[in-house]
């Protein structure tokens, strides 16, 4: 940059008018007219330091980028000169650039540590010119290492304004795109077609597109949450699970969270993610009761694929966890429908066992359902509850005793699983996956 020209008094004293300070003192005003007279190659270098150092700035695609850059690096540098020509600290006015070009950066998906970066290397680079342009004039040069503390302030309080107004953009994203999300999902589940535009645009985002075969999740949460964002915090969280490469949406709708997703090519993964995440969310005080659909082939599907997953999800009844209903056998599914009828015609011995029984732990209806997830095997059902076979066939002998049935005979096994399905509907024992119990694509054809 050279070293410090000599300024006429008529130079000086314009320049010194430019910024707002009489030149009372030669050494400072000195040094504010020889950075007016280089603002624009101050400028320059700055814009040039920012591209070469910060990797979004140097990356982006937005040709309108180094010219908003430019303007806004201009804009800071005549805020710090007025400050100190004044003798006035940074004024919020001051800052209104600032703010402006941090909203913008943060639509155009610039990290927040990238602009903070870029403005720190803007300020450094006019520090570092000054003080190379003052080199070869002892009293400019004074000034313009006295100028250190107002540029530190200025930097604190413009990234201060940066980070305050780039994180206000991205609540405001936030929520619009939460806005937008639930728009969609209302009009998918009301069946209403979505015109060209912004829904469709970010279905097509998700990879939901109308011939995609879906299956649909309903969470709810089965205990008092602490706080309202605990459930947008679970949402994200299952959102880990069911949404695989950004394909599905999951949305917060009131106190639920429901999501559609593409038929994953992995399904037992995708379950075993999601009673994993489930099971580590009730450990953090989130019990949730999750109900996934059947698989359907189409979007407009995604009515009846929702009320299946509520349904499903309604059958765990005050219990959290995991339904899935591709998962279910046609006997599990039925007795997961609401049947007040059913539950009026359970015989009362039954009844008062399950009530009981529920009411102390659940002990007796566990191993009765290992026992018939087991093939009524009482040693199998010992092994799937790390019992010794002597305990099983004791519990087995009191369940017989109280409710008169009798464990050898198919009906009456039947009916004592109908009884524990309708009145205990928690009381669940995960058999091992049968054939067929999967997310299959029955247009291909399967091994």
């Amino acid at each position: 940059m050279g070293a410090l020209p000599e300024q006429p008094p008529a130079a000086l004293a314009r320049a010194s008018r430019r910024v707002g300070r009489a030149p009372s003192e030669p050494g400072l005003t000195g040094v504010l007219a020889t950075a007016e007279n280089l603002l624009g190659q101050l400028v320059e270098h700055a814009v040039d330091a920012i591209w070469a150092q910060v990797p979004a700035y140097r990356t982006s695609t937005d040709g309108q980028l180094r010219e908003d850059v430019t303007a806004h690096v201009q804009a800071v540098f005549r805020a710090l000169l007025a400050s100190v020509a004044e003798q006035r600290p940074t004024r919020a006015e001051d800052l209104a650039p600032t703010r402006a070009q941090s909203r913008r950066r943060a639509r155009q998906e610039i990290p927040l540590a990238d602009l903070l970066q870029a403005f720190l290397v803007g300020q450094l680079t006019l520090w570092e010119r000054m003080v190379a342009a003052t080199r070869a004039d002892s009293g400019a040069r004074a000034a313009t290492l006295a100028l250190a503390a107002d540029v530190m302030r200025l930097t604190e309080a413009g990234t201060a304004a940066a980070a305050e107004s780039y994180l206000d953009e991205q609540r405001f994203q936030l929520a619009d795109s939460d806005r937008l999300r639930r728009d969609v999902l209302e009009d998918l589940l009301a069946a209403r077609e979505l015109p060209d535009g912004p829904k469709r645009s970010l279905l097509l985002s998700v990879g939901l597109g109308t011939r995609t075969r879906i299956v649909a999740l309903s969470a709810v949460p089965v205990a008092p949450l602490s706080a309202d964002q605990q459930l947008r915090d679970a949402a994200s969280t299952l959102r880990r699970a069911v949404v695989r490469g950004g394909a599905g949406l999951v949305v917060v709708r009131q106190a639920e969270i429901v999501a559609v997703s593409p038929v994953p090519a992995c399904a037992a993964e995708v379950v075993e993610r999601l009673e994993a995440l489930v099971d580590a969310l009730g450990r953090d005080g989130v019990r949730l009761a999750v109900g996934v659909s059947a698989v359907h082939d189409q979007l407009a599907d995604l009515p009846e694929a929702y009320s299946e997953a509520r349904l499903a999800r309604r059958s765990l009844g005050e219990h959290g966890g995991v339904v899935v209903l591709p998962l279910l056998s046609s006997f599990d599914y039925l007795l997961m429908r609401d049947d007040s009828l059913a539950r009026q015609l359970v015989r009362p011995a039954v009844r008062r066992f399950v009530e009981e029984d529920s009411a102390c732990g659940s002990r007796l209806i566990k191993t009765f359902l290992a026992y018939t997830a087991s093939n009524l095997n009482a040693k199998t059902a010992a092994e799937l509850l790390h019992l010794h076979a002597n305990t099983a066939y004791y519990r087995l002998e009191r369940i017989a005793e109280r409710t008169g049935c009798d464990l050898r005979s198919v009906e009456d096994v039947i009916e004592l699983v109908v009884a524990i399905r309708l009145l205990a509907p928690g009381s669940v024992v995960r058999r091992p996956e049968r054939p067929g119990g999967r997310f299959v694509d029955e247009s291909q054809p399967t091994s």
